[in-house]
């Protein structure tokens, strides 16, 4: 895309930027809807987080506080770390743009894995940044073809863990080497939206590497496991210079009352969040398991969905399957815009979506 001379010119590098698509939710008009491609969470939101919601309906003319101070102490108590350390957002987006933001401009460099989350990419070229492509091993980060491509350029490298779309994760002791192949002025970001699903002994989501660094960032958001996607909610845990930063140029109210309230509340209900964890835990094993007897490669998963592949499936496409789960209200997401062309990516959610989903599925390879 080209602007006009006579037009005004946008910052270098945006014109590079492709729009980002979120996961569709539509079907045909009277087939029942089993949305499936967002990852949220079957289970909604806290009663307690509904509730802490109504609760501010009187209240819609005020504005919110702007720190976020209640909400921080809450996720203070709940992870034992200092609120001081807390900035709170839109969503862990917001946090990860404001990163690039702050830390990139024109000339440097910013590493991210292979088939990471599209939103690094659009972060790093609105900072006039370059991006740099870090190539994985079985659809898992590749600590050393990160470190391989550090430079004196290099400024910020994004790490999702555990990464969004193929459910991959790095081990601890992966993150740890990572880091220390990296220079004190070089930030790694450990981004961990879906963190509370992983239930690995070798998983940490990064708050003892921040304590304990300089240069360590860790993102969370609101939008999984606690069901709250439409109210925007996310959080960084980070050295207390790096707060000192992003405070100044966040907007003064980038979270709103409602979500406040709902979030405390939400991330305070440690019984919602472990109903969650045993419902994946129960329909992940259980739709793995019934994709593979289909004959489809499924890559296994820590967070909240799966990945699908259809390399090996003859004329059956990932595209074709796609079409064909929307057409019976199963709506799941194509991921050839993260490199992965034959292959879809499934939330995982109520039992009837799951076993719907399955069923579907083995009717169009049967078709």
């Amino acid at each position: 895309m080209s602007v006009p001379a006579n037009r005004p010119v946008p910052n270098p590098g945006i014109l590079e930027i492709d729009t980002y698509v979120p996961g569709k939710s539509g079907v045909p008009e009277g087939v029942r809807l089993h949305k499936l491609s967002a990852n949220e969470t079957p289970l909604g939101p806290s009663p307690l987080a509904q509730q802490a919601y109504a609760a501010m309906t009187d209240r819609l003319a005020d504005y919110p506080d702007g720190s976020s101070k209640q909400l921080r102490a809450a996720i203070a108590r709940v992870h034992g770390i200092n609120e001081d350390n807390i900035l709170c957002g839109n969503g862990s987006d917001e946090l990860l743009s404001l990163l690039s933001q702050c830390y990139l401009s024109p000339g440097d460099e910013a590493i991210y894995s292979e088939h990471g989350f599209l939103m690094y990419r659009i972060g790093i070229l609105t900072a006039g940044a370059t991006p740099v492509v870090a190539p994985e091993t079985n659809l898992t980060t590749d600590v050393d073809a990160i470190l391989q491509r550090v430079t004196d350029k290099t400024k910020i490298v994004f790490l999702a863990n555990p990464n969004n779309p193929t459910g991959t994760y790095l081990p601890m002791s992966e993150v740890r080497r990572l880091h220390a192949g990296l220079s004190d002025n070089v930030m790694l970001v450990l981004d961990a939206a879906y963190a509370e699903y992983v239930r690995r002994n070798d998983y940490e989501s990064g708050i003892e590497l921040v304590a304990g660094s300089k240069n360590v960032v860790m993102t969370r958001t609101f939008s999984k496991i606690h069901g709250l996607a439409s109210l925007r909610v996310g959080w960084i845990y980070a050295p207390s210079d790096i707060i000192a930063i992003l405070d100044r140029v966040r907007g003064p109210f980038n979270v709103n009352a409602a979500a406040l309230a709902a979030a405390e509340a939400a991330i305070e209900d440690a019984d919602m969040v472990e109903k969650a964890i045993a419902h994946n835990d129960e329909w992940m094993a259980w739709t793995s398991e019934e994709m593979r007897k289909l004959g489809l490669s499924v890559t296994p998963s820590v967070g909240n969905f799966i990945l699908v592949h259809f390399d090996d499936m003859g004329e059956k496409s990932a595209a074709d399957a796609d079409a064909w789960l929307t057409q019976r209200g199963y709506v799941l997401r194509l991921v050839g815009g993260y490199g992965l062309p034959n292959a879809i990516r499934m939330t995982i959610g109520t039992e009837e979506a799951c076993r719907g989903a399955v069923a579907a599925l083995a009717e169009y390879l049967k078709a």
